[in-house]
């Protein structure tokens, strides 16, 4: 056997520095989440609450554009549609019942693009630009990340939720 002793590399490889700050780097990142949730659901709360609360105020023309798309019952459809938009908004904005919020606005998205843009909404494939481009994308996707992600550490969920398991 030999007795000397093994030498080894002190410097550590590329590849092991590079997955270090990697790592760092996903640590950090990882903290953005909450922030980038809120600013969501700040921003597009508003919105909805905007949008909402402008129907509210102006219902006998809503119910007349929604007999003009065919929607079912448009007068229970409208007064129900604003008031979904608007105290969905508020609950967006809060951070409260954020996922199923999320789903009840990305299902009245989603029905918006069936009514009122059916052509871009059946050209996602195929001329994505046009279902991007369309009103209820932004608002859609908003709602579906709500959906997805949740509320985030700052809304009345995660309190609710924390004082919930003291």
């Amino acid at each position: 056997m030999s007795t000397q002793p093994k030498v080894i590399n002190a410097r550590p490889s590329i590849g092991s520095r590079f997955s270090y700050f990697y790592c760092r780097f996903k640590y950090y990142a990882a903290h953005l989440d909450s922030p980038f949730l809120l600013l969501v659901r700040l921003y597009w709360g508003w919105q909805f609450a905007q949008t909402g609360w402008g129907k509210l105020h102006n219902l006998p023309h809503v119910r007349d554009f929604f007999a003009s798309l065919n929607i079912p019952a448009p007068g229970v459809m409208a007064p129900a549609i604003a008031s979904l938009e608007f105290f969905g908004g508020i609950l967006l904005i809060v951070g409260l019942a954020s996922r199923l919020t999320g789903l009840l606005l990305a299902c009245n998205m989603f029905v918006a693009y069936v009514a009122s843009d059916r052509e871009a909404l059946s050209s996602i494939l195929s001329n994505p630009g046009k279902f991007y481009v369309a009103d209820p994308f932004t608002f859609l996707f908003a709602s579906l990340i709500v959906l997805i992600f949740g509320a985030g550490y700052f809304s009345l969920d995660h309190y609710f939720a924390h004082r919930r398991k003291r």
